[in-house]
């Protein structure tokens, strides 16, 4: 069955397993660790693994997820990073007739009518819980509910609710991580203002991964790789860029659509309007087929994430620049 959020808070004790997949990762993992949180499950009674473990331990999943606890209460088991190709592995756990685990399966994007989505959204005591990333309603929702209602923040600005949606939603674990740091920013004011905002950019530098997004998708290749050498200065994450950029790339995706430009800080609605302009969405689109297939090299070839990130921004930046060449002409 297909769940949603409140599906979940209300029905995870009565399923088998769930998967949660989607391109927010950190929206997955904030649900499995709200799995974990509902179902109280100690850290004796938990068995997590990767998907590319499953095959080399086989034996021990299936002992672990088909055993009575030796210490008494529910037992859970996690399998991270898991795609179609393990469909037919994790059908045979949860299907197992002595199963004594509650399954949940992280995964990242996944194809409707794919394996994993067909077997959970179809089968019985079985449900799926997608993850996309906020849109602005539902960042707004989530900024609002974190500063106020969890924190005591009494206002928000405009400029800064402003500032805060077109910085943030491309990953709940960066946002959550954000709210929490301007919380404390302003705890004695219980007032958000935009340069308060401004202040507390998150740990990767706002500043400079608004100069990577935008200057890319406008094809400015000095700007593109000036800005990535200095969010990689700062240890910034390749695979959490890339998260972000796919983000991005949606997003530029559904205003090419709609022919609307989206709500955007003054600083960047140049860059992106132009973006609209230049980029097809067939190309758009096959970008973001590219940022999947370049998170799984991340995760399963060993090849350095800092070259073929570089490698691909590159790419993408000259690609745009001859898009805009193209245009003028």
């Amino acid at each position: 069955m297909k769940w949603k959020e409140a599906d979940f808070n209300n029905g995870i004790s009565s399923v088998r397993g769930v998967l949660i997949y989607g391109p927010d990762a950190g929206q997955v993992d904030e649900f499995c660790d709200a799995a974990v949180a509902k179902l109280e499950i100690e850290k004796d009674n938990l068995f997590a693994l990767d998907s590319d473990e499953l095959r080399e331990k086989q034996d021990a999943l299936f002992a672990e997820s088909c055993s009575p606890s030796m210490f008494g209460g529910r037992k859970m088991v996690i399998i991270s990073n898991a795609g179609d190709a393990h469909a037919k592995q994790i059908a045979d756990l949860v299907e197992h007739p002595g199963l004594c685990a509650t399954v949940v399966v992280a995964a990242g994007d996944l194809r409707a009518g794919g394996g994993l989505r067909s077997l959970f959204e179809g089968g019985g005591k079985l449900a799926a819980l997608a993850c996309y990333t906020d849109d602005a309603r539902s960042l707004a929702n989530l900024i609002r509910g974190a500063l106020s209602a969890e924190n005591g923040i009494t206002k928000i600005s405009p400029d800064a609710m402003s500032y805060m949606t077109t910085h943030l939603g491309g990953d709940r674990g960066i946002t959550r991580g954000f709210l929490a740091k301007i919380a404390l920013y302003v705890d004695d004011k219980k007032t958000v203002e935009l340069e308060d905002v401004e202040k507390c950019l998150p740990d990767t530098g706002a500043a400079d991964m608004d100069d990577f997004l935008y200057s890319l998708t406008a094809g400015h290749i000095q700007q593109t790789m000036t800005a990535l050498d200095r969010l990689l200065y700062d240890n910034a994450q390749p695979n959490m860029i890339i998260r972000l950029l796919d983000g991005h790339f949606k997003k530029l995706l559904t205003a090419v659509v709609d022919g609307q430009l989206p709500r955007l800080f003054w600083k960047v609605a140049d860059k992106f309007n132009l973006a609209m302009k230049i980029w097809p969405a067939s190309e758009i689109a096959a970008v973001l087929r590219r940022l999947n297939e370049l998170e799984a090299q991340l995760r399963t070839t060993g090849m350095p994430a800092e070259v073929l990130l570089r490698d691909f921004s590159l790419k993408l930046a000259v690609r745009a620049a001859k898009l805009a060449i193209k245009r003028r002409n």
